[in-house]
């Protein structure tokens, strides 16, 4: 009695472990089946493995990086062309102006000649204790009549001159406006001849034919320097 007890004690112990494995094992299979759902074998194609690869090197050269000193080599390259550039240019601005001066230079001896042409009825001189005025020419210009002068000093003394006393007048004997430049204020002994300009506007000059220029030395005023009669023609 004693012994079929243990045996069916046995037999009892034995169904639950093997009941208790196979819901341990259909346990473990649901769960494992859970964990892999979604996960897909890889793909062992040689073609696939090929575009893999060679997707993987183009994504690789797309995003490569330049080297310090390939970037430094760039920099300096497009430095260097700009700098080229503005030498370049600088150096055609400067042709261009060097070819500009060459021209007016040229330019400039033609128009001396032709302002220093003679003209007819010039020169008109006059003289007084040593001091000599000439009137060498006559022409309009910018809305103005202008008579070119030479002074000169030959006698033993300076002599001063102030400009402010010239008088001009035309053949109606009416006192004109007039400016000087270029004529010196001393005349020194035995010295060189001086050049200028005596401008009168042109609005002061209708209907006249002729005009008179005097002058007197400053301050002594012992001589008087007078051309008279120099024609106007336009």
């Amino acid at each position: 009695m004693k012994l079929n007890s243990t045996v069916l004690l046995t037999l009892i112990l034995l169904v639950l472990m093997l009941g208790a494995g196979s819901v341990s094992a259909f346990w473990g299979f649901t769960l494992g089946s859970a964990a892999l759902k979604g996960v897909t074998a890889p793909d062992a194609r040689p073609t696939s493995k090929f575009a893999s690869s060679k997707s993987a090197k183009e994504q690789h050269t797309r995003f490569a990086l330049l080297k310090e000193d390939e970037i430094l080599k760039i920099v300096k390259s497009r430095i260097e062309g700009k700098t080229k550039a503005a030498k370049s240019k600088k150096k055609d601005d400067d042709d261009e102006e060097t070819n500009s001066s060459k021209l007016k230079k040229q330019e400039k001896p033609l128009q001396m000649v032709e302002q220093e042409k003679p003209q007819e009825g010039f020169p008109i001189n006059t003289e007084s204790e040593g001091i000599s005025l000439s009137v060498q020419s006559a022409r309009f210009s910018g809305g103005a009549l202008l008579l070119k002068v030479q002074m000169q000093n030959k006698g033993k003394d300076s002599v001063r001159f102030l400009y402010s006393f010239l008088d001009v007048s035309d053949d109606k004997g009416r006192t004109l406006s007039a400016s000087t430049e270029g004529l010196p204020s001393e005349l020194p002994a035995n010295g060189p001849s001086f050049s200028g300009t005596v401008s009168i506007p042109t609005a002061s000059l209708d209907n006249v034919k002729r005009i008179s220029l005097a002058l007197t030395d400053y301050p002594a005023q012992k001589l008087r320097l007078e051309v008279s009669n120099i024609p106007v023609e336009r």
